[in-house]
């Protein structure tokens, strides 16, 4: 499934939203400045490297899904783009300073990915998860979209995981310590044709056959038409920190 977002990687790179510049204030004055290098682990198109880049420092994009990560070297040439998995990745001798993980944590391996970051940052490095939930502003229209998508999949929920889920992740490995959590809302307004864009690169959209996937598109449209042809979302971002033990 972590590959699946290369089928639509021109559209995710034009519709999903980035990232709020209060992040990289938190997180640099949780490291305490400015790291003297960076990876970001599952890159994609490069949503959270373009924040990372702005630290002006060497930044190593890992990103698993060729067609990502050939969309991510061309818009970004200043970063260094490995085109492999995670957990195959080499972290350069000496570890890393700082490594973020935007949107990509929850792809990787539970079993591994705290030790495997804990073993490529240096002693008390900083670990960024951050990521960005798609919501509403109006429940009354939460609850239609809601319905929509689980009436071809009755079985699919909200996610209703804790917004500090990767906290947990980290202090239960006993790898991190000091974690914090920071949290922005911004509230765009979305076009219907906007909104069913940005649709079509959710994963719990994609898994869905030809069928399912148009009465989807069908319902969401029908709805968004009858709230005047636009919606106003909430978009929450969660920013999970940590720092490695030595």
């Amino acid at each position: 499934m972590s590959r699946v977002f290369g089928e639509v990687a021109a559209l995710y790179d034009e519709v999903r939203p980035g990232y709020p510049d209060e992040l990289l204030e938190a997180l640099t004055a949780y490291h305490g400045g400015v790291p003297a290098s960076v990876a970001d682990l599952g890159a994609g198109t490069g949503k959270g490297t373009e924040l990372l880049l702005r630290l002006g420092v060497p930044v190593t994009a890992v990103e698993p899904d060729a067609r990502m990560a050939e969309i991510l070297a061309r818009k970004f040439p200043a970063a260094e783009v490995v085109n492999t998995a995670f957990e195959q990745w080499s972290p350069p001798p000496g570890g890393v300073g700082l490594i973020g993980s935007a949107t990509a944590w929850h792809w990787m391996d539970p079993a591994t990915r705290c030790r495997r970051v804990h073993e490529a940052l240096v002693p008390r490095g900083t670990l960024a998860i951050f990521h960005n939930r798609h919501g509403y502003a109006e429940p009354p229209q939460q609850q239609v979209i809601d319905g929509i998508m689980q009436a071809v999949d009755p079985a699919q929920t909200v996610d209703d995981r804790p917004v500090d889920w990767a906290r947990a992740d980290l202090e239960h490995s006993g790898l991190f310590t000091g974690t914090e959590v920071h949290e922005w809302h911004r509230h765009p307004v979305f076009s219907k044709a906007e909104y069913l864009s940005l649709v079509r690169t959710f994963s719990t959209y994609r898994q869905h056959s030809p069928e399912d996937q148009q009465l989807v598109m069908t319902n969401l449209g029908a709805a968004i038409d009858s709230w005047g042809g636009t919606l106003r979302m909430d978009i929450h971002t969660v920013l999970v920190l940590g720092r490695a033990t030595t």
